[in-house]
């Protein structure tokens, strides 16, 4: 601003006449005013236990910070604190996270998907009933909330919380049926769920040209349940093993768990009741998007593989 006077900026500014005539100095001498480097206490962590930390969490990335401290004190013979190494991981950009949840494929379980992903990528999914079983349970805790205190944010669990397990399918044209129970899932409830209330409803939308998808889940598979399978549904679909994020009813039961939870029910009577008013609540156009996801999803896994094919020859030919 041209003002050359450490008084006038000391009047302007309310800086101390000493501070801004060391940094006029440092202008005339230097020609800037950036902090000189090397000042102040050398990091206790020098290269030497740098490379010592990085060995650490190469062998073993789940190491604490407690941890850290004892190896550092037994092998590089130097104490320092858990907030000094937490320092210095912040600086090499290292953050504790959580894994994210993904499904245990095994690289035959990935050529079956994609097998599976380029058999049915023409397929017509508006007449295929999507199912799956889950469970809701009282006093979840995922949601997420703001506060000036995180660390005193407390919701109280009690030691037991109850479940509702429940059975669904929905399709293209939206919910299909719905069944709450408590009891142990067998091959014959299994049977009893589908022929009382899925056949019924299936018949009334689709007439005979419908099929049906569900998991590979051992009940779902038994002698039993594919003899009853064959006898009253036109076509069960093949499904990909370890496959649930292909399905998506999962979308749906994740909706309204979230729902739930907001409400906060206090008993299993009023997670009974809020269960079925979601159920009732879900939107056809959600139901909607989330088929045409997995359509979305097909032609990743298969534009993934002409992509992997295409990379190899380049790389065989060139």
């Amino acid at each position: 601003m041209g003002v050359r006077s450490a008084r006038k900026i000391h009047g302007d500014t309310k800086i101390t006449l000493p501070t801004i005539s060391y940094q006029l100095k440092k202008l005339r001498t230097q020609g800037s005013l950036q902090h000189r480097q090397g000042n102040g206490r050398k990091r206790k962590i020098d290269a030497k236990c740098a490379r010592a930390l990085g060995q650490f969490f190469r062998r073993n990335s789940e190491v604490t910070l407690h941890e850290l401290t004892e190896k550092l004190q037994n092998q590089c013979k130097l104490t320092v604190s858990t907030s000094t190494i937490s320092r210095h991981l912040n600086r090499l950009e290292y953050v504790n996270c959580l894994p994210l949840n993904t499904p245990m494929l095994t690289e035959e379980h990935k050529e079956r998907r994609v097998e599976w992903a380029k058999e049915h990528l023409n397929d017509d999914w508006k007449a295929t009933i999507f199912t799956d079983e889950s469970s809701f349970q009282l006093f979840r805790n995922t949601i997420r909330r703001w506060s000036k205190c995180a660390a005193e944010e407390k919701k109280r669990i009690p030691k037991n919380r109850q479940k509702v397990h429940v059975s669904g399918s929905i399709s293209y044209r939206g919910r299909i049926v719905f069944h709450s129970f408590q009891n142990i899932m067998d091959s014959n409830y299994y049977i009893e769920i589908l022929e009382n209330n899925l056949i019924m409803n299936a018949k009334r939308q689709f007439k005979t040209k419908w099929r049906l998808q569900q998991d590979n889940d051992p009940k779902h598979r038994s002698s039993k349940t594919e003899r009853w399978l064959s006898e009253n549904v036109p076509v069960v679909m093949n499904w990909p093993a370890n496959s649930p994020d292909l399905n998506p009813i999962e979308n749906i039961w994740n909706i309204m768990k979230h729902r739930i939870e907001k409400r906060k029910p206090k008993n299993i009577n009023e997670l009974k009741i809020f269960i079925d008013e979601e159920w009732n609540s879900i939107e056809k156009n959600v139901i909607i998007r989330g088929v045409n996801l997995l359509l979305l999803l097909l032609i990743t896994i298969t534009f993934l593989l002409l992509l992997s094919i295409t990379i190899t020859i380049f790389v065989i030919c060139y």
